[in-house]
Formats: C-alpha cells, sequence, structure tokens
C-alpha cells in the first residue's frame, strides 16, 4: 500500500481532545466529526486538505482519551497515513482498528515540513520527502495490520472473513 500526499505538520503531545474537541463527541459518523478536526489548533482543517494527505507529528501524538472519535475524525476528512515521532498506544491501536495506518520514524518527523509532498510505503516502511529527495525508514506494517488498513478497519475485516467463511461452509452443504 503506497500513498502520496501534501503534509501537515504538528508538535509533540497533540492529545485525542486537540484533535477533536470533547463538545463534538455527540456523533459517530466519521464524516461529521471530520468536519470539527482539529478544530481548536487549526479552524477549517478539513476544508483545507486535499483527500491522501499526510500528517507528520512530533512525539505522544493521540494522547489522551480512550475514544475512537480521534482517528475517526482523521480519516473522514481525508487523511491517508500519519507518520509520528510516537504515538500514544492506545491512539496507535485504535488507528489500525479502523483502518487509518501509522508509521513511527524520529528523522522524518524531524525533517519533513508543513507541505512539503511526501510518500510513503507500508510495505516497506519507505517514506520519501518528495521535495528534499530524502527517503526514512520506519518499521514496515506487518501483513495482518495491513490487511485491517485494506479491509477499512477491524470490524469490516471481521465482517468481510465471516462472509467467505458462511460462503465456504455453504458450499460444504
Amino acid at each position: 500500500m503506497k500513498f502520496q500526499g501534501t503534509v501537515w505538520k504538528f508538535g509533540d503531545n497533540v492529545d485525542t481532545d486537540l484533535i477533536i474537541p470533547a463538545r463534538f463527541l455527540n456523533v459517530s459518523d466519521k464524516y461529521e466529526l471530520a468536519k470539527n478536526c482539529f478544530a481548536d489548533i487549526q479552524a477549517g482543517f478539513k476544508d483545507m486538505i486535499r483527500p491522501g494527505d499526510i500528517i507528520v507529528a512530533g512525539k505522544n501524538f493521540g494522547a489522551g482519551s480512550s475514544r475512537e472519535h480521534a482517528p475517526l475524525a482523521i480519516k473522514g476528512a481525508g487523511i491517508s497515513v500519519i507518520i509520528a515521532e510516537s504515538f500514544a498506544r492506545i491512539f496507535y491501536r485504535n488507528a489500525f482498528n479502523i483502518g487509518l495506518p501509522i508509521l513511527e520514524s524520529k528523522e522524518a518527523s524531524l525533517s519533513i515540513k508543513e507541505g512539503n509532498q511526501a510518500s510513503v510505503n507500508l510495505a516497506t516502511g519507505e517514506i520519501e520527502n518528495k521535495d528534499t529527495g530524502q527517503r526514512f525508514f520506519a518499521r514496515p506494517i506487518n501483513d495482518f495490520m495491513r490487511q485491517l488498513v485494506q479491509a477499512g478497519g477491524l470490524v469490516e475485516y471481521v465482517k468481510k472473513k465471516e462472509s467467505v467463511k458462511k460462503i465456504y461452509n455453504e458450499e460444504l452443504i
């Protein structure tokens, strides 16, 4: 899986309340959440990005609550992948659960600037700053996690597996 887009840069300790403020948590639809993604630090974020854009952030991205609303809002806004120096563990898991790929790379986090064009290859972990030609490497996303992303998240992955299982079992009867 490969992604390419414009970079939106955020610093350290961007918590879930900055990603989607609590006052907007009365919905769970990712597109509705996206309308208020980063409302308190980047008003109108959803209207500024293009589908496929990339977030690059510092340390501890996604700290805070365990709600899936934060990665849902980001995905609903059209962000294809997040690269950060590090992620809060619950955000890391929630991101994959909803099908939003993330990579950890200190070097990319420090070097890539807002507005740069970047590309990401999940299978190899390669990140390239298309403006400077710099290449960075994160630990590649394993096969299972890539399957979750391709399926659209854990729930969709399970639905597809159950559908295949049902078809297979019916053929045996």
